[in-house]
């Protein structure tokens, strides 16, 4: 039994497609049947079932697949350990940020990073909650920016920064000049929210739960620069985070409208396997954010 081989396994298991698999782990397919049939016969066993359309993976292959994953971080966890006895600071960091902070962080994020790890650049995926989520923990990514409540045992959290939310309204819109919007106004608007999908769109319509009732007018979009645009055009109203309404994203088009008390908010915060080394690469990175200069961000302890 090898490295390669648990890692056959592990990209069959994600892809349930052998031609697939064989793509992700750069071998040809005949290679790749062979040797996981070569480990099935060794082990006694049978990891895949094969069908016409799909392979899936049998009761006990879901163990060995699970087991296989934490081999293969153990393993990788050796090189970082070796990183770690010259400089953890000098690597790529794989960081994963969901799409509604990722665009607002990163411009002064990135800056106020390259002062304290000058060497240390940044592999971003953008993604929404639960695929960073499957990413980290398979170990294709080191840390994650992501919206609290998240995590379990195995995942360390550390709170960044709580952030407001805000409405954005036409300046043509009866709320225009309005001073503050209560939350259960939204209801009788149409609202333009980001795809279910999305943490954010969901936090908001946790804090405005008259949005989830028979009859509310909601349209979805897939980013918030998109939703942004058509709230311009007039289409309807939206509800952003604070750190988007900067004055660079500003459009002579929109007004941005606080919320009235108790403000819909979010906490933002990085996350982390408890098994993952570079434990300076995460501390420069938290430092970094509570130096980065995001508009209405309250940053934390």
């Amino acid at each position: 039994m090898t490295l390669n081989e648990l890692r056959f396994i592990v990209a069959v298991a994600q892809e349930r497609n052998f031609r697939r698999a064989a793509e992700k782990v750069f071998i040809s397919q005949p290679a790749l049947s062979l040797a996981i049939q070569k480990l099935e016969e060794e082990l006694g066993l049978k990891i895949f079932e094969r069908g016409k359309s799909e392979v899936t993976v049998t009761p006990v292959g879901s163990a060995i697949v699970e087991q296989a994953q934490r081999v293969l971080e153990e393993a990788e966890r050796i090189r970082e350990i070796a990183a770690q006895g010259s400089n953890q600071l000098v690597t790529p960091l794989r960081i994963g940020i969901i799409h509604s902070v990722g665009p607002y962080l990163l411009p002064d994020l990135i800056p106020a990073l390259h002062k304290i790890a000058p060497q240390m650049a940044l592999e971003v995926e953008e993604n929404i909650t639960a695929h960073l989520d499957t990413l980290l923990r398979n170990g294709k990514l080191d840390v994650i920016v992501i919206a609290l409540p998240f995590g379990d045992a195995g995942i360390v959290t550390h709170p960044l920064y709580d952030e407001p939310f805000e409405v954005v309204v036409n300046t043509a819109h009866r709320w225009a000049e309005r001073r503050s919007i209560k939350a259960q106004e939204l209801a009788e608007e149409k609202v333009l929210l980001l795809d279910s999908g999305h943490c954010f769109s969901n936090q908001v319509a946790e804090a405005c739960p008259d949005l989830n009732r028979k009859g509310a007018d909601i349209q979805q979009g897939t980013s918030l620069e998109t939703i942004r645009n058509m709230v311009a055009s007039g289409l309807g109203i939206t509800v952003l985070p604070a750190s988007a309404n900067s004055t660079r994203y500003r459009s002579r088009l929109l007004r941005v409208i606080p919320f009235a008390k108790p403000v819909p908010a979010r906490r933002i915060a990085l996350a982390w396997r408890k098994s993952y080394a570079r434990t300076q690469a995460v501390e420069a990175l938290i430092q970094a954010v509570a130096q980065a200069k995001v508009t209405g961000i309250r940053h934390l302890a």
